[in-house]
């Protein structure tokens, strides 16, 4: 079954089930809405870029970031998961390794450290590629990892979300906390582009 017909019939199946409950009573659809736009609202790539530029700038926070994600967001504001708790584990980027992430499975993504998540991101293309072939799906995306760095290609799921900490820019050590966040993109931070 292709993506787009598995996107069709699980929007089929939600808006059945947020049919049922409104019938039922249990809940009313403004306040359905009102949750989902209160969900919604803070999440943008903005903050994950923001955290990257705070590892960036204070090696403190990197080394927390890198041991416990989950925690070292919190520090500055942020909520590694969506409706329930997720662990959010941080990965770093460095000359000898370069990180991406995929969900195989559905497509699983902090969604408010990174925004609503790419349409490319739940393609079964990607989901199925990237894990066995990740070095030609980067290139598509215009990113040649050079053959002697390794790929680490990290499986999000229901318990865990992954956050890429991308390379710092070489020409970036004058830049503020503020400039160096207006560089990170969401593909950085997905690990299918670099900054």
């Amino acid at each position: 079954m292709s993506g787009t017909h598995t996107d069709a019939r699980i929007s089929r199946q939600v808006r059945r089930l947020e049919t049922l409950l409104e019938e039922r009573g249990i809940v009313l659809g403004a306040a359905l809405d009102e949750m989902l736009d209160a969900f919604l609202s803070g999440a943008t790539p903005l903050n994950g870029a923001r955290v990257v530029a705070r590892a960036w700038t204070d090696p403190a926070y990197k080394e927390r970031l890198l041991a416990d994600g989950t925690a070292a967001v919190a520090e500055l504001g942020y909520v590694a998961g969506g409706v329930q708790p997720q662990r959010l584990r941080v990965v770093e980027n460095t000359g000898a390794t370069h990180n991406v992430v995929v969900c195989t499975l559905c497509s699983c993504y902090p969604v408010r450290l990174l925004g609503p998540s790419p349409s490319w991101y739940k393609s079964e293309a990607y989901r199925s590629r990237v894990v066995r072939e990740p070095r030609a799906v980067l290139a598509e995306f215009g990113l040649r990892v050079p053959d002697g760095t390794d790929i680490t290609v990290w499986d999000s799921s229901a318990e865990t979300r992954y956050l890429v900490l991308p390379r710092r820019p070489a020409d970036s050590d004058a830049l503020t906390e503020e400039q160096l966040a207006a560089r990170v993109t969401r593909n950085g931070l997905i690990g299918t582009a670099a900054v």
